[in-house]
């Protein structure tokens, strides 16, 4: 078992395209994500900090609401600030849309592969109001400049995230002996554990690390003073921190005055603890390779992490040379946007016919047949991110969403079809099933037998 060009792009890229040629090794694979970030200059979507500016206006927005309640002006506010939110809410769908042709069009797959892993790793959606829109810049911003460099840089990016604090309520987590929560009580203010405690179970050690409830309380005392404001973006507010140093994993974090350096400093202590080692290649090797994959490869990419103290391009490369990683059988199933995209891809669909579907269409034939797969894009049911588990997207209405969305839109996307007895090898590459083979030849349409191979397990799995 040993490099194959095809099963790169399948397992480890965004699917076989008939104009892409796939990497020539491992090499290429890694130099894929090294290299300047040509999808995202040529499909750009808005980083945070140009989102943030949104943000400031739309607060203001907001005050000029308080203070007019009631008058003529108040119904001119209001307006602006539903402008706002409608903008917003196109402009998400676009950047759908820019995603979904730079995993159409792109040369290195497997980066754009590992910026929806750790994109998933590192949940973080708003919850109400325009910041609902904000996770493709918060992924432009905290995710993908870190893609090839160290955990420990990603890990600091993602958690001290304007996003991630608000996802996780950190924005309300306040040292009870603080300046601030000596004060007289405010509503919803307080110590605030979820940050604290997701940052240690999903971010770095995982379930079953070697912590306890001490260190989660801890480490939410040494979290407090990390805020954000529209105007600023991440602050640290040592008015809102926990005076005093905070023991946790048995080391000692912080001092007077509070600064931030001390979350920096066990951020980067979490990083390169063995549990994290451990809990990373463990999932990197769950999502690319198979639901229960080879010991041996999870125990070489947790040996090459703590060798290089987290430096991600060794670890990918760990996995990248372990025989494990290239056995033939296509272990897991394509989750729905992967489905779709590598569908686009291996259809060669223009980025044009993408980038210009009108908004009704866009829903149509993309975001609500996705949500009918069970996916709804960048909405994951919790800060876990999406289950990795086949038997999550094997379920009857899911793949009866597939079959009608694969039957049907892609004569929608791509007006001059290829002829199945074609496409099934440009799709499926050197292996086709001899059923599939069957069903492109019998065809008696070209939708009819480009939806048969869409359809077929040997194109659901990768």
């Amino acid at each position: 078992m040993s490099f194959s060009a095809e099963l790169a792009e399948k397992r480890f890229g965004c699917g076989l395209s008939p104009d892409i040629a796939p990497p020539g090794g491992v090499a290429d694979m890694l130099a894929g994500v090294r290299g300047p970030d040509e999808m995202a200059q040529l499909y750009p979507i808005e980083d945070f900090v140009t989102f943030r500016a949104r943000m400031v206006e739309n607060a203001k927005n907001r005050k000029m609401m308080r203070k007019t309640r009631g008058t003529e002006a108040f119904k001119i506010h209001k307006a602006r600030r539903d402008a706002m939110n409608k903008q917003a809410r196109f402009d998400m769908a676009d950047w759908y849309l820019a995603t979904l042709v730079r995993w159409t069009r792109t040369g290195a797959g497997f980066r754009e592969r590992l910026a929806a892993f750790w994109g998933d790793h590192f949940t973080a959606r708003g919850k109400q109001g325009l910041v609902r829109r904000a996770t493709s810049p918060y992924v432009e911003s905290a995710i993908r400049p870190h893609l090839n460099g160290r955990f420990e840089d990603m890990l600091i990016a993602a958690v001290t995230h304007p996003l991630m604090l608000m996802y996780l309520d950190q924005v309300f987590s306040v040292g009870p002996n603080s300046q601030l929560g000596q004060r007289k009580k405010r509503k919803r203010l307080g110590l605030n554990e979820n940050m604290a405690r997701e940052l240690l179970e999903l971010h770095t050690l995982g379930v079953g690390g070697a912590y306890g409830q001490e260190d989660v309380n801890a480490l939410a005392e040494l979290l407090t003073g990390l805020n954000f404001t529209p105007q600023d973006g991440t602050v640290f507010q040592p008015n809102r921190a926990e005076p005093g140093a905070e023991t946790v994993l048995g080391r000692s974090y912080g001092d007077e005055p509070a600064t931030v350096a001390p979350i920096h400093a066990a951020l980067c202590d979490l990083a390169r603890h063995p549990d994290t080692a451990r809990h990373i290649a463990w999932k990197l090797a769950v999502h690319f390779v198979a639901d229960q994959p080879d010991p041996d490869l999870v125990a070489a990419m947790q040996r090459r992490y703590q060798e290089t103290d987290g430096d991600l391009a060794q670890v990918y490369e760990a996995m990248l040379t372990h025989p494990a990683a290239w056995a033939a059988e296509l272990m897991n199933v394509k989750p729905p946007f992967d489905f779709m995209a590598s569908a686009c891809r291996a259809l060669a669909v223009a980025p044009e016919n993408l980038l210009g579907l009108e908004r009704n269409k866009q829903g149509f034939m993309l975001l609500a047949p996705m949500r009918l797969m069970g996916q709804v894009w960048q909405k994951p049911p919790g800060p876990d991110g999406w289950p990795e588990e086949d038997d999550a997207w094997i379920t009857p209405q899911g793949l009866s969403a597939r079959l009608r969305w694969a039957m049907v839109v892609p004569a929608n996307l791509r007006r001059d079809l290829p002829d199945p007895r074609v496409f099934v090898g440009q799709a499926l590459g050197a292996d086709v099933p001899e059923s599939v083979q069957f069903a492109a030849h019998a065809a008696e349409r070209r939708m009819d037998g480009i939806g048969l191979i869409l359809s077929a397990p040997a194109f659901q799995r990768r």
